[in-house]
């Protein structure tokens, strides 16, 4: 393990906490997965690269991380009661089965294109309906649940009233919860109050997705599958379990309540939340047309960007705010986290033609090694992304200076240019999951632009200061910088 004192935001605490896994090398992480009956909304695919970073920065540090990322494929409902997968099928005309396909590839495909890594382990809720049987029967049998007409709803009164757990993730008040539980609105009257949530649903002969059970045939509640999952696949007890903030409640406060209705222990030691997407300081709605899709970005088929932009730049952008904040989606920004990008690429690249003839010690040396130890500091402090990206471009600015001869290369060792190297390698590859975009027209652009730099430096050696002139003032409307040398020139985007 590396020594590092790494500190997560609690949410159930609601203060950041030094990170001590349960068992000694292992850390167990549950996030909870999309529900497959529709594309993935962009705002879901910040929440997976946050958690991407925290898997890979838990990996970096030394630990065995099993990754659990579950997929919903049923009991998710809407506000009028109706399945969302059975909703998706009905409107696709196909099997809820072939919508849970359709959507889970698609899922899988836009994050490839971010480069988020697997998880360790994928279960679909319809996998699962055995543990979810069982975990229904073990919290009646602890008097935390009652059954009504077929479906089995869990006691928040009561659950409250023992442990006094009921609302302290999210919060809430007992007393002031409404019924936002999503349950079947035609079945509140059944409930005892209106907190109360259903673990198991009667289905109606109308509903697709149906199973047998002690108390019907029916299927789980939406929150029972998390609980049951994370258990089967982590234990009755784990150390991160993360998600959206939208989610603290009713969802990840009923999980809580379920497992300690089941199991009588918290299921999670750390629950770590994620914070919304906006699109131009507004929160992402369909119904308003504030809204864009995945492939709308890239491609810039859509009112709302100006381009298309990359994946790669997508997740730089998102990876320049801390997962606890906000995070505003606007073509001027994303603009800005494409420039950024590219310059920490290029910098990248201009650390292989560095090299020193010396490996003593140097003033610079340390310096580059304070910064280095300073971004892994910002990482250790709740994976402050943000703040290490900062440091990073201290770095691009040393390499930049030497590169262009403002810092004597007798300044810096052999060793620490290995350092910024293997540096670089770490924090951006390794650790903040991004990765070079070579596109089939690199080898074109950079070739084009050789010519034009050559053609420049003609016009210059000839004295034709117009034509000179008029190339680098037609490259900087385009946002190209020429860089004139001792070794000669070259580009790069500004």
């Amino acid at each position: 393990m590396k020594n590092h004192n790494l500190t997560i935001y609690n949410s159930l605490s609601r203060q950041k906490e030094k990170f001590e896994s349960l068992h000694e090398g292992f850390a167990g992480m549950y996030v909870c997965g999309p529900t497959v009956y529709n594309d993935v909304h962009l705002g879901n695919c910040r929440t997976f690269i946050s958690f991407d970073v925290i898997y890979r920065y838990l990996t970096y540090l030394g630990y065995t991380v099993r990754y659990v990322r579950n997929i919903t494929d049923v009991g998710h409902l809407l506000d009028d009661g109706e399945d969302r997968m059975s909703k998706g099928a009905r409107l696709d005309n196909l099997e809820p089965m072939e919508v849970a396909q359709k959507y889970t590839l698609g899922f899988h495909q836009i994050l490839q294109l971010f480069n988020t890594l697997p998880p360790s382990i994928e279960p679909r809720a319809t996998g699962h309906i055995i543990e979810q049987i069982e975990m229904v029967k073990n919290i009646l049998d602890n008097g935390y649940a009652y059954i009504m007409n077929g479906s089995v709803y869990f006691d928040t009164v009561k659950f409250a009233e023992v442990t006094g757990e009921y609302g302290k993730l999210s919060g809430r008040i007992i007393e002031e919860l409404l019924s936002e539980t999503r349950d079947n609105l035609k079945n509140q009257d059944e409930k005892h109050h209106p907190s109360d949530f259903a673990i198991w649903m009667k289905a109606n002969e109308e509903h697709i997705m149906r199973w047998p059970s002690p108390w019907s045939v029916g299927f789980p509640g939406w929150h029972l599958e998390c609980s049951a999952m994370s258990t089967k696949y982590l234990g009755k007890q784990f150390d991160i379990h993360g998600g959206g903030n939208d989610l603290k409640f009713p969802h990840h406060e009923n999980e809580i309540a379920q497992n300690l209705g089941a199991c009588n222990i918290h299921p999670a030691k750390y629950w770590v939340h994620t914070n919304m997407l906006l699109m131009n300081g507004r929160k992402m709605s369909k119904s308003d047309g504030n809204t864009i899709s995945p492939y709308e970005l890239f491609t810039g088929e859509s009112v709302h960007v100006s381009k298309g932009y990359s994946p790669m730049v997508v997740r730089f952008f998102m990876l320049q705010s801390h997962y606890r904040s906000t995070n505003d989606l606007t073509d001027d920004a994303l603009q800005a986290a494409e420039k950024g990008y590219k310059r920490l690429m290029e910098a990248y690249k201009s650390l292989s033609d560095l090299l020193s003839d010396h490996n003593n010690p140097t003033e610079l040396d340390s310096r580059i090694s304070d910064i280095i130890n300073g971004a892994y500091a910002d990482m250790d402090d709740d994976f402050n992304t943000p703040r290490a990206i900062a440091r990073l471009f201290e770095l691009v600015t040393i390499i930049n200076s030497l590169k262009e001869g403002q810092i004597r290369i007798s300044e810096i060792s052999d060793t620490g240019i290995k350092t910024l190297k293997s540096a670089f390698e770490t924090i951006i590859f390794e650790i903040f999951g991004l990765k070079e975009e070579n596109s089939t027209n690199d080898g074109v652009v950079d070739g084009l632009m050789q010519l034009i730099i050559e053609l420049r430096q003609i016009a210059r050696t000839n004295k034709e200061w117009t034509t000179a002139d008029k190339i680098r003032d037609g490259l900087n409307e385009l946002q190209i910088q020429i860089k004139d040398g001792k070794d000669g020139s070259s580009w790069s985007f500004s």
